[in-house]
C-alpha cells in the first residue's frame, strides 16, 4: 500500500485517486466503541455463563487485557504509517508479500462469513415482532439497504455506524443502571434475590472448574472480534494522529464497563444457574426483573448489533479487496474507486458472497451458525497474530535504527506483544481440543491450501508481485 491510499495525490498504477478522509473524530470513536460491543456479548454470553458461571467475568477481563495489548501494538504501527488495510500492509512489510496476501484475504473471509451469520441473525430478530414475514425477505432487505449505504460515501457509513453504536452503548448503560438500582433498592420481581453474593454462593466463582472456564475463551474472543476495525479506518480518518490514539486508549474503560461491568451486574441480579445457551442473558434478566417491554427493547438492541456488524463487514471487505488489487493480488478492477471515493466493485462482490450466505443459513440447520462464527474467530486470531508479530519486527527495526519511531509507542515495547502471542496460541489450542469448534481449523487449513495455490499461480504469472517492495512513508504525528 502506498501513500496514495492514504489520501495523497501520488496514485500508483491502478488507483486513480485516494480515499476520502471522511471519518471525523466522533465517528471513529463510535466505530471503536461499537467494535467492542456485538452479538458475542448480547447472545453468546448466555452459553458461556452456563459453562463457566460467574468466572466468565474474569475470562472477559483477561481477554480484554490481551485485546488492549493487540490494539496498542496496532496503534504504534498505525502512527508509524497509517494506511487503509493496515494490518495486511504491515504483514506485507515486515513478514513478506505472501503474509500480506494471506492476511488480507483471510480478513476478507472473516467479514464475509460474519456478514452471512449477522444477516441471518437480524432476520431472526425481526421475526420476533413480525413472525409472518419470511426470514429471507428481511435478510435481503437489510442486505440491500446496507449495501447502498456503503456505496454512497464513507461519511454515510460512519454516520450510520455512529448511531448503531449509540443505540448499543445507551442500551447497555441503561441495563447497568437498572441492575444497580435493583441491587441497591431491591425493587422489581428480582429484588428479593439480587445480591453480590450471587457471584460465589452457588458452587463458588468457578462452579464448573477452571478448565471449563478456560474453554469459554474461544467464545469470549469471538465477542471481541472487530475491535481492530479502527485500524481499517486509518486511511479515511481526518486526523489519524489524534483520533486513533484516543480511540485505542479508551478501549480499557469500554471493556471494563460494557463487558466486565454489564456481566457483573447481571450475575449479581440473577444467579448464574438461570442462564442457558440460545437465550440472551440480557433478555433473561429483564424478564426476571419484570420490565414489560424489556425483551422487546433488548431484541431491538441485538438487531442493531447484528446490522452494525454487517455494515462494518461491507466496509472492511471492500477496502481489503482494494488493498489486494493495488498489490496485484486480486483483479485490478477492485482497485478503482467510485465517484464517491468508495471501492464499489469490491463491496459489490463481497455483498454477493454474503447474499449466498443468507440462502445457505436459511436452509442449513441451526448448528451452522456456530460453525460460521468459529471460522470467523479463527480468521480473527490469525489477523491479531499478524498484528503482534509485525509489531515485534517493527520494534526490532526501530531499535536497530532502520525505521523511524512511532509517535504512539506501545507500553513495554514488544513485551506485551509476546504475551499476547502466547495467549492467542493457547486459545487456538483450546479450539483444537474442543470437538465442536475444531471444525473451523479444518476449514482454515482448506482455506490455506486454496490461498497457497493462488499464490503459486500468481508467482508464476507475475513474479514482480511476489517480491518485497519498500513502503512509501507519510509522516504522521
Amino acid at each position: 500500500m502506498t501513500s496514495a491510499q492514504v489520501g495523497t495525490d501520488n496514485a500508483p498504477e491502478g488507483a486513480e485517486e485516494g480515499y476520502e478522509r471522511g471519518l471525523g473524530s466522533r465517528q471513529v470513536q463510535m466505530i471503536a466503541i461499537g467494535g467492542a460491543i456485538g452479538v458475542g456479548l448480547f447472545l453468546g454470553a448466555g452459553a458461556n455463563i452456563a459453562k463457566a458461571g460467574p468466572s466468565l467475568i474474569f475470562m472477559y477481563a483477561l481477554a480484554g487485557v490481551i485485546i488492549f495489548f493487540i490494539m496498542r501494538a496496532l496503534g504504534e504501527l498505525l502512527l508509524y504509517r497509517p494506511v487503509s488495510g493496515s494490518f495486511a500492509e504491515y504483514s506485507r512489510e515486515f513478514l513478506g508479500p505472501f503474509f500480506g496476501y494471506f492476511t488480507a484475504w483471510t480478513y476478507w473471509l472473516m467479514w464475509v462469513v460474519t456478514g452471512m451469520a449477522e444477516l441471518t441473525a437480524a432476520a431472526i430478530y425481526v421475526h420476533y415482532w413480525f413472525p409472518h414475514i419470511p426470514q429471507w425477505t428481511t435478510a435481503l432487505v437489510f442486505l440491500v439497504i446496507l449495501f447502498g449505504v456503503n456505496l454512497i460515501s464513507v461519511k454515510l457509513f460512519g454516520e450510520l455506524e455512529f448511531w448503531f453504536s449509540m443505540v448499543k452503548v445507551t442500551a447497555l448503560i441503561g441495563m447497568i443502571v437498572i441492575g444497580l438500582g435493583v441491587l441497591t433498592f431491591g425493587f422489581s420481581a428480582a429484588g428479593d434475590t439480587a445480591s453480590v453474593a450471587n457471584l460465589w454462593q452457588f458452587d463458588g466463582f468457578f462452579p464448573k472448574g477452571v478448565g471449563s472456564s478456560l474453554m469459554t475463551l474461544q467464545g469470549v474472543m469471538f465477542a471481541y472480534l472487530a475491535v481492530e476495525l479502527v485500524g481499517v479506518t486509518a486511511g479515511e480518518s481526518e486526523n489519524p494522529e489524534k483520533t486513533l490514539p484516543k480511540a485505542i486508549n479508551t478501549l480499557p474503560w469500554r471493556i471494563a464497563l460494557f463487558y466486565v461491568g454489564a456481566l457483573t451486574v447481571i450475575l449479581c441480579v440473577v444467579k448464574w444457574t438461570e442462564f442457558a445457551a440460545g437465550v440472551s442473558p440480557f433478555v433473561k434478566a429483564f424478564a426476571l426483573i419484570g420490565i414489560p417491554a424489556g425483551a422487546g427493547i433488548v431484541n431491538f438492541v441485538v438487531l442493531t448489533a447484528a446490522l452494525s456488524s454487517c455494515n462494518s463487514g461491507m466496509y472492511s471487505t471492500g477496502r481489503m479487496l482494494r488493498t489486494l488489487a493495488d498489490n496485484g493480488e486480486a483483479p485490478r478492477a477492485f482497485s478503482r474507486l467510485s465517484a464517491s471515493k468508495t471501492p464499489a466493485l469490491g463491496i459489490t462482490v463481497s455483498v454477493a458472497f454474503m447474499g449466498i450466505g443468507v440462502v445457505l443459513n436459511y436452509i442449513v440447520p441451526e448448528k451452522a451458525f456456530g460453525y460460521v462464527t468459529s471460522v470467523a474467530t479463527a480468521a480473527g486470531i490469525w489477523t491479531w497474530l499478524m498484528i503482534l508479530i509485525s509489531h515485534v519486527l517493527y520494534r526490532r527495526a526501530v531499535v536497530a535504527g532502520r525505521l523511524p519511531a512511532s509517535s504512539f509507542p506501545a507500553p513495554g515495547g514488544a513485551v506485551c506483544s509476546y504475551i499476547a502471542i502466547v495467549f492467542l496460541l493457547f486459545v487456538t489450542g483450546l479450539i483444537a481440543y474442543d470437538a465442536d469448534s475444531r471444525v473451523c481449523l479444518y476449514v482454515m487449513a482448506g482455506w490455506a491450501v486454496v490461498l497457497g495455490i493462488g499464490w503459486a499461480i500468481l508467482k508464476a504469472s507475475n513474479p514482480e508481485v511476489t517480491r518485497r517492495r519498500e513502503p512509501e512513508l507519510e509522516k504522521v504525528g
